[in-house]
């Protein structure tokens, strides 16, 4: 990857005996979104930290917009926004004014500052509710509000943690969208997600990261490519289901899973199977089946793939 925005170079960091980042590497191009993804404790709100230069690193390197994050902490704290885990706002303030609040602790002229809110609230709908106490705010518009404070100073990279964490799916989709519009804008976005499908959604590169590590990486569509298709199948008799699996093993060379009482599922190399060839080996044995389809893996089922091996192991990255 050519000059990326964000670099990081064998990473580590301890917290006493727990050794929360063991050797990260990251590259992020300008102007995309990567998702961050892992297990709980993988270390993923530690890199965010380090990144952001709340915390330092025991080894290694990290550069935000070709500044160190060490030593240049200053320079990199002006070109970043960040969103952490729980909003940051002031409940007992309007909307406008946290926003005015954060464009003067930015250094913002007051002028410049109430200006800036106003564009801000504007642009990411908020306007009606601007001059309400943000006490009175939906979890959904108060962490809105909260990735709009991020962007007071217009940063180059922004790093949101988990911003979506128990929001309903109107209020994931408006977090979405402005996502989508910051991007579009110039904006690179280090996003960590616990919601699979919103890393597939909005994520141009995912980065898997287990026990500190960087384990996988690459487009959504790589990363399902790794574990290849499935095929899977509803049989219309449900006492069918133990010799269609047999049978199937057979055909694909792979072990079936069987979710009772008429489903099966076997992972196939794409293009290895042939549709019609199984249709007519089920018939041909007597099997009577309701649908058959060969799909793309989920990213969910790629997460869980990757993430259950056993500790400390690496795979090999797809690029």
């Amino acid at each position: 990857m050519d000059d990326p925005i964000v670099l990081v170079e064998d990473l580590h960091k301890h917290y006493g005996r727990t050794h929360a980042l063991r050797g990260l590497d990251l590259a992020i191009r300008a102007g995309s979104v990567c998702g961050l993804l892992g297990p709980n404790g993988a270390g993923k709100t530690t890199a965010v930290r380090v990144l952001a230069t709340l915390a330092q690193p025991d080894a290694g390197r990290a550069t935000v917009a070709g500044h160190d994050v060490v030593r240049e902490a200053d320079a990199v704290r002006r070109r970043i926004g960040l969103a952490g885990q729980h909003a940051a706002v002031d409940e007992k303030l309007t909307g406008r004014d946290n926003l005015r609040m954060f464009g003067r602790l930015c250094h913002l002229p007051r002028a410049a500052a109430r200006s800036r809110a106003d564009e801000l609230l504007e642009r990411f709908a908020l306007t009606e509710a601007a001059d309400r106490v943000v006490a009175t705010y939906s979890g959904g518009m108060r962490r809105r509000l909260d990735v709009i404070a991020s962007l007071i100073v217009a940063p180059a990279v922004l790093f949101l943690d988990e911003p979506t964490t128990g929001l309903d799916p109107r209020s994931r989709n408006e977090i979405w969208d402005c996502m989508r519009e910051l991007v579009a804008d110039g904006t690179t976005v280090l996003l960590t997600t616990q919601y699979l499908d919103e890393a597939d959604q909005l994520a141009d590169q995912i980065v898997v990261v287990d026990h500190g590590r960087a384990i996988a990486s690459g487009t959504p569509d790589e990363l399902k490519a790794t574990i290849g298709d499935r095929l899977d199948v509803v049989l219309a008799d449900p006492a069918a289901l133990r010799p269609a699996g047999h049978l199937l093993a057979g055909v694909t060379g792979s072990e079936p899973t069987t979710s009772p009482p008429d489903r099966i599922s076997v992972p196939i190399a794409r293009g290895s199977v042939s549709l019609a060839g199984v249709v007519r080996g089920l018939d041909d044995a007597g099997i009577a089946v309701a649908d058959v389809a060969v799909r793309r893996p989920t990213l969910d089922e790629v997460f869980l793939r990757l993430t259950e091996r056993p500790a400390g192991q690496r795979l090999e990255a797809v690029r």
